[in-house]
Parts: C-alpha cells; sequence; structure tokens
C-alpha cells in the first residue's frame, strides 16, 4: 500500500491523553499536530481550552475524551462530560463503552449510553466509541460494533491506550466487517510505526490514534525522498 504525504496525516489523531501529560507538552504535542496538519490532536478534558487556542485557525481537529479510561460512569456524568467538553473547543469526541456492563450483558443500557452522548453531540461532532477488544472475545466485538452502529456512533475504536492490549490488523479487518459503510474504524494501541499505520489502513481502518506522529512522518519523509 502507497499513501500520500497528506492523506497520511488525514488518518492520525495525535494523542495527548497520558495522565502525566503537562501543559508544555500540550503546547509541544499542539505545534506537531499543526506543522504536520493531522486529522485532531486528542487531549484531555482539562486541556481542551489550551488545545482549541493553539490550533486556531488550522484544520486540525480538538477531540477529547468521555467515560475515560474505563467507561465506568454513568450516563448522566457522561452526557454532561460530553455537553462540558463542547462548551470548551471540543469537536470530536472518544468516548469509551462501558465494557464492563457490555460483558454482564447489559446491552440495551449501554445502547443508550451511547446514544445519549450522540444525541448530545448532534450530527456535526464526530463520535468515536471505544470498545476495549483487550477484554472482548471476537464474537463480542462483532456484537458491540454493531451494538455501537444501532447507537449512532460514528466510528468504533479499538482500546484506550491502557488495557493489556490494542489494535491489530485481524481486529481491525473484524471490526470493519462487523458495521456498515456509515461507521468507521479507529485503530489505537498498537499503532506505534509508518508499517503499522499502513497495516491498520489496509485493514480497513480510516483513523489511527498515535503519540509517535513525527515518527510516522519522518519514516514516510524517509521512504519516498527519492521520488518527491
Amino acid at each position: 500500500m502507497d499513501i500520500g504525504r497528506k492523506q497520511l496525516a488525514k488518518v492520525l489523531d495525535h494523542s495527548l491523553v497520558f495522565p502525566t501529560v503537562t501543559d508544555d507538552e500540550v503546547r509541544k504535542g499542539c505545534e506537531i499536530a499543526r506543522r504536520f496538519d493531522v486529522a485532531s490532536v486528542t487531549v484531555k478534558p482539562c486541556h481542551i481550552e489550551l488545545a482549541a487556542s493553539l490550533m486556531e485557525g488550522s484544520d486540525v481537529l480538538v477531540g477529547t475524551v468521555v467515560g475515560f479510561p474505563h467507561g465506568i460512569q454513568t450516563t448522566e456524568i457522561k452526557v454532561y462530560e460530553a455537553q462540558d467538553a463542547l462548551s470548551r473547543g471540543a469537536q470530536e469526541v472518544d468516548m469509551v463503552m462501558n465494557y464492563g456492563l457490555f460483558l454482564s450483558g447489559r446491552y440495551d443500557y449501554v445502547r443508550e449510553d451511547i446514544a445519549a452522548v450522540k444525541r448530545v453531540l448532534g450530527p456535526d461532532i464526530i463520535l468515536k466509541v471505544i470498545l476495549e477488544v483487550a477484554y472482548l472475545t471476537e464474537e463480542q466485538i462483532v456484537q458491540a460494533c454493531q451494538l455501537c452502529e444501532a447507537a449512532g456512533a460514528d466510528f468504533v475504536k479499538t482500546a484506550t491506550g491502557f488495557a493489556p492490549s490494542g489494535a491489530t490488523p485481524e481486529i481491525i479487518r473484524l471490526m470493519r466487517n462487523s458495521v456498515g459503510p456509515s461507521v468507521q474504524v479507529k485503530a489505537a494501541h498498537g499503532v506505534r510505526s509508518y508499517e503499522a499505520a499502513l497495516a491498520m489502513l489496509e485493514a480497513g481502518a480510516t483513523r489511527c490514534g498515535v503519540r509517535v506522529t513525527e515518527a510516522i512522518m519522518a519514516a514516510w519523509d524517509e521512504k519516498h525522498s527519492g521520488t518527491q
């Protein structure tokens, strides 16, 4: 698979949600996101306003997280988080599915939990739902993807980065085949190189959550150094 430089950048969500990320690291991360013109920069809720100010005038979206990192908050809290994120300037939301209740068989609750957040966000704000695939069987991944689609999610996403494992090409392919064309797939926790990003894209992902944007783009530049 070959991909253009701009096209590659626009599938990357530059992630700044690790608990120890500081204000200065957000500033540096936003500079990286702006320099490479990635799809979005994903920040903790406490950093939304800082990121929004830094990304003003660019077409890099500011994303944040809801129900992070375990999805255990009540629906009311997740709805409030989403409303608060919008008020602070968030343009995308990555929400963690309540996978504990999903594993309990409480599918109606989990579907409504997602749908309630999507209703708050409306049609113009992308909602990506994180499944945390490390804790699910293949059959459960399929079921969770279909539940997210029924709830109105725009993306299904593999992982938060806080579980033992995340995206693989096989899991991305399974997720892609589990939803219709209106739902996209985001690979996260496992995309640590240019080669890994390409593998996820080939498997059906349209976004990759990464902390190594500079390395991925540098690898593209090196590969194409004699062809530009």
